[in-house]
């Protein structure tokens, strides 16, 4: 089995950061292979809605989000880490989801080439947020809700943290748990 873990976080050892390896690490010891792709670190560039992608399942845009697809193709599991900023995703996040377009038509079907790649897909995704009501979140997760729903992929339960400063859910153990089984969960055939 092989996990994508996908940083949707700008900020190397924060919360979202330290959630997603505590996540890789528990797909790990279920015999999984993973990978962690930093989205901030990669050239991605916003959807510009040519359409091209739709008859030829390949995006036009020149950048890091084609070697990405690929990485999502052979992947059976991804996990995405995201913080919350300004009540949404991050901009990095946002970038990246919105270039998945490329797998589907133009009437939003896979794309036949990746339908049984992609069908049935299991998607993980975990939330930080500074506020103390971890569903101040809830609007990334209707977003990856919703894509899974109309996809056909599968969607594990959320594990949604509060956590403010850099770090900080080092020491919540109830957090690192939850993500840990999130990726024992998704890694387990």
């Amino acid at each position: 089995m092989k996990v994508l873990g996908i940083l949707g976080s700008p900020r190397m050892g924060g919360n979202s950061d330290l959630l997603l390896d505590q996540a890789l690490e528990g797909a790990g010891e279920k015999g999984a292979k993973t990978e962690k792709i930093i989205l901030s670190r990669k050239k991605i560039s916003g959807c510009l809605d040519c359409t091209k992608c739709n008859e030829t399942g390949l995006c036009v845009i020149k950048d890091d989000m084609i070697g990405i697809h690929k990485k999502i193709l052979r992947a059976d599991a991804i996990i995405h880490s995201v913080p919350l900023y300004f009540w949404a995703m991050t901009s990095q996040t946002k970038a990246y989801l919105d270039r998945w377009c490329a797998f589907f038509d133009g009437n939003w079907n896979w794309h036949q080439a990746y339908l049984p790649k992609m069908r049935g897909k299991r998607i993980g995704l975990i939330t930080v947020c500074g506020d103390p009501n971890v569903h101040t979140a809830d609007p990334i997760v209707h977003s990856f809700r919703e894509t899974c729903n109309f996809s056909g992929m599968k969607l594990f339960p959320v594990v949604q943290v509060s956590a403010a400063t850099k770090g900080e859910v080092a020491n919540n153990e109830k957090a690192k748990r939850e993500a840990f089984q999130l990726g024992r969960k998704i890694a387990t055939p």
